[in-house]
């Protein structure tokens, strides 16, 4: 987790799933763009352990790539505020490919250029414009983190870290408007992530330093906050919701030193009632966890170290990624790979056959490749203009949440 980064201001388908995984066949898209997007930041970097102010606002930037071939095609798009405060899902792209969105969570204190403070705002981006163009805004509450678009791509839901809330917006033809804000927790509390189900009719936000997620129902566009709260290891921070909605999956550090093993958390949903039914071990510092599309894998991304500072005693000069492939209601390890130093975001291509992976410093995406036996460097690098920072690609629409089964 971010202990170096932000204060704390700053399915339809419910079975039991016995022993053999459960797995959703994603049909394979059509003439498809396979759009991977990096969000990169140059206000801020974190080489030194806590998270400083290095440059002025204006040099964010956004890089599109285009995984229908590989090496993907790359286009850059400059002058796109955005953060590494907050979790690396503060990205994503509606299901039919067509409109991306990014959350612009903080700004640089006029009274004080050393210091950040929360902003409100997303972006809107036209995909089919080339280059890709910002078209519109929507306002949020304060310090919008990371995003989830419904499988019907007409709801969008925002987790506000520095407002203890998630805002509804409404999502059409580019355009946000904001529905409703639903209060869950204390401003202090770090609302930091946000998933919607492949039904479309339930989310689950991570209420960071309390420790648990909160579930929240969705009724057409109404979204209300239930009472139930889900314990979580540490301080969860990214959501995952597998495709055949049998388990909501987080992970986040604890509260030790940086140098103990933190732990995936697997909530089982068709547990009666639901429930925390396992954590996982995976390493030091959970950044992120992403599952294919298809549910097999699970990739955690793991500072390792590599966030503190240079004469910290766990400091090491790698991050990892830890593969874990599903076992019924369960994730077991499968592999684990060094990568550079404060990995940020890690996404699957929507086809599921590519792994891309941030690496903070060195302002690269590595690329690896997926197949049955896991995953395998490509040795392909990509240099974006600035520290990536979120990553996201297509959300899944209602086909390919739900499979061909």
């Amino acid at each position: 987790m971010r202990t170096h980064r932000h204060p704390a201001r700053s399915l339809a388908l419910l079975f039991c799933v016995a022993l053999a995984p459960a797995y959703v066949e994603t049909p394979a898209r059509s003439a498809a763009h396979q759009w991977v997007l990096s969000a990169n930041e140059s206000k801020l970097d974190l080489i030194t352990g806590v998270s400083r102010v290095v440059g002025p606002e204006g040099n964010d930037s956004l890089t599109l790539m285009d995984f229908a071939q590989v090496p993907p095609s790359v286009v850059h798009v400059p002058h796109v505020s955005n953060t590494v405060l907050g979790p690396p899902s503060n990205v994503s792209i509606t299901p039919d490919g067509r409109w991306a969105l990014v959350s612009d969570s903080i700004r640089l204190d006029p009274a004080n250029p050393g210091k950040w403070i929360p902003s409100r705002f997303i972006h809107v981006f036209d995909l089919a414009q080339s280059p890709p163009r910002r078209v519109g805004q929507g306002e949020s509450g304060e310090q919008p983190s990371g995003l989830a678009i419904a499988p019907n791509g007409r709801l969008v839901l925002a987790a506000n870290r520095a407002g203890g809330s998630v805002t509804a917006f409404r999502f059409a033809e580019g355009r946000l408007e904001k529905i409703q804000e639903i209060a869950l927790a204390l401003p202090a509390d770090e609302v930091s992530d946000v998933a919607i189900s492949a039904d479309g009719h339930r989310a689950f936000a991570s209420v960071r330093l309390r420790g648990y997620l909160r579930e929240l129902r969705i009724e057409g566009e109404s979204v209300t906050a239930t009472e139930r709260k889900f314990s979580a290891y540490g301080r969860p921070y990214r959501i995952q919701l597998t495709p055949d909605g049998a388990l909501a999956l987080t992970a986040g550090e604890g509260f030790g030193n940086g140098g103990d093993i933190d732990a995936l958390s697997i909530i089982d949903l068709t547990a009666t009632p639901p429930r925390t039914a396992e954590h996982v071990p995976l390493g030091r510092a959970p950044e992120t966890v992403e599952l294919s599309p298809d549910g097999r894998w699970l990739a955690a991304v793991l500072m390792n170290g590599s966030n503190l500072a240079p004469g910290d005693p766990f400091h090491t000069d790698h991050g990892q990624i830890v593969l874990l492939e599903r076992s019924g209601k369960s994730f077991r390890k499968h592999q684990t790979i060094d990568v550079g130093p404060i990995p940020e975001g890690a996404i699957f291509t929507p086809d599921g056959r590519h792994l891309v992976v941030q690496c903070h410093p060195e302002q690269r995406l590595w690329v690896f490749e997926v197949s049955k036996r896991g995953l395998k460097d490509t040795g392909l690098r990509i240099s974006v203009p600035g520290r990536p920072s979120g990553l996201g690609t297509i959300a899944r629409g209602i086909a390919d949440a739900r499979g061909t089964k």
